[in-house]
């Protein structure tokens, strides 16, 4: 989800993600059992033979928009695609049970970058991609430069991105019109304005986020970086710089004093409710989301609300954008050719083109260009999604296999500063919990 789309930067934070992964995953077959492609299939390579690879996916849009595009694909190469889906955490659970006992009937795979995609990727349940990659010429050229490093360890490709989001400023543009002000396009700015336009005795406030301790912790990552701090460096805990106490300082005050009461138990539809109840004034979050504020059976300020890049702080706008779901190809699957012709389809920029026309956030930035790929899209939001991409971070969360337990540590400080307590005092001791949870790695 981004950008002026062009240079983006990956920094060595953003492939902290898919930190020290161990082995070399099973290698990618080199096409022995495909035919030559017909004039009429578009360059796609069919295997010989009538073929069908299992999709193990999520019940997600992503997954029910692709199933109606997929008689295009096993017409193209006559391979068939049989699509088994489940909820998020019974996915997580059925694909370990499948891949830990070396099944074979994994052929591709949709996962969790930042939930399950390190540990998967450590344990070896994914092919690499790396030689079918090079065989196509630009195929990479096209992706959001930060979100092909939320599947990649090193040089070493695991995934494809399908689904992105970064961190925009939602704000209610009749409220800051009737103040005669622009959206603020620093973090100083938006503590004004928050400050100012706050009214608690008529139950509207400046500024709300999620509060709620591990999930505040996606959300203040933004904070984090535009303040120039990091959750992690070299495998040492980092979030008691002096940058990122004042990241936690910053975060926790916007909430304390600006923020509604109840912040604490608030984790996104909670901060949603608050913000599309027409009770504040700015809010935080994912573009992915955007919906739950523009669609007036969910939202009683629908036609007020806008959309800004996220502001810059001390290091500039250092937002993430996160690729949150991933497509992968099952380490023993015995049709890896097959697999592959799939993966390349569904992340081509015809086949992203007509799911992002129906609101699925893609990874293409031609896409993002595109008038088509933009149309089910609010033309400020699609505007704050472009802008973050200059210095875009593509985590929003540390990048380990332990990171629940991780979130919980950074939490604990987040929620002292919310409620004023010693923030430096806190951070001292979750970065000493963080680090523990690191030492375990």
């Amino acid at each position: 989800m981004k950008k002026r789309f062009k240079g983006l930067k990956t920094t060595a934070g953003y492939l902290a993600l898919v930190v020290g992964l161990s082995s070399v995953l099973a290698g990618c077959g080199g096409g022995k059992d495909q035919a030559a492609p017909k004039p009429d299939q578009g360059g796609q390579a069919p295997a010989k033979g009538e073929q069908t690879i299992r999709l193990v996916a999520a019940n997600h849009p992503w997954t029910e928009g692709i199933k109606p595009l997929l008689p295009e694909f096993e017409k193209q190469t006559g391979i068939k695609v049989k699509v088994d889906s489940y909820f998020e955490d019974q996915l997580t659970q059925k694909t370990s049970v499948e891949f830990a006992a070396n099944s074979k009937s994994i052929d591709v795979v949709m996962f969790r970058p930042l939930q399950d995609g390190k540990q998967f990727h450590k344990n070896g349940y994914f092919a690499s991609l790396n030689d079918y990659v090079s065989k196509e010429q630009g195929l990479t050229d096209d992706f959001f430069e930060s979100s092909l490093g939320s599947v990649k360890e090193g040089d070493n490709l695991y995934g494809l991105p399908l689904v992105t989001e970064t961190q925009v400023l939602y704000y209610r543009k009749d409220l800051l019109e009737k103040a005669g002000l622009q959206p603020p396009k620093t973090l100083d700015e938006l503590k004004e304005q928050a400050a100012k336009l706050t009214d608690k005795a008529n139950g509207v406030y400046g500024f709300v986020s999620r509060g709620k301790r591990s999930p505040a912790v996606t959300q203040f990552s933004s904070y984090l970086y535009s303040f120039g701090g990091d959750f992690m460096k070299d495998g040492k805990a980092t979030i008691n710089t002096p940058e990122a106490q004042k990241a936690f300082e910053y975060y926790g005050g916007m909430l304390k004093d600006y923020g509604p009461p109840g912040t604490l138990n608030m984790s996104w539809p909670e901060a949603f409710g608050v913000f599309t109840q027409g009770k504040a004034v700015f809010l935080t979050d994912a573009s992915s989301l955007y919906t739950n504020a523009t669609d007036p059976s969910k939202s009683s300020v629908a036609d007020k609300v806008g959309f800004a890049p996220f502001p810059a702080g001390p290091a500039g706008s250092k937002p993430y954008n996160v690729t949150s779901w991933a497509i992968g190809i099952g380490a023993n699957s015995e049709k890896k050719d097959a697999a592959w012709q799939f993966v390349k389809w569904v992340t081509s920029k015809e086949i992203v083109g007509k799911l992002q026309a129906t609101g699925i956030s893609g990874a293409l930035k031609s896409v993002w260009d595109s008038p088509e790929g933009t149309a089910k899209f609010p033309k400020d939001l699609v505007e704050a999604i472009k802008a973050n991409g200059a210095n875009a971070v593509p985590y929003d969360r540390p990048l380990i296999v332990n990171v629940g337990k991780a979130r919980d540590a950074i939490g604990d400080a987040i929620n002292a500063a919310i409620q004023g307590k010693d923030v430096k005092a806190a951070v001292e001791k979750s970065n000493q919990d963080f680090q523990a949870v690191l030492d375990k790695e």
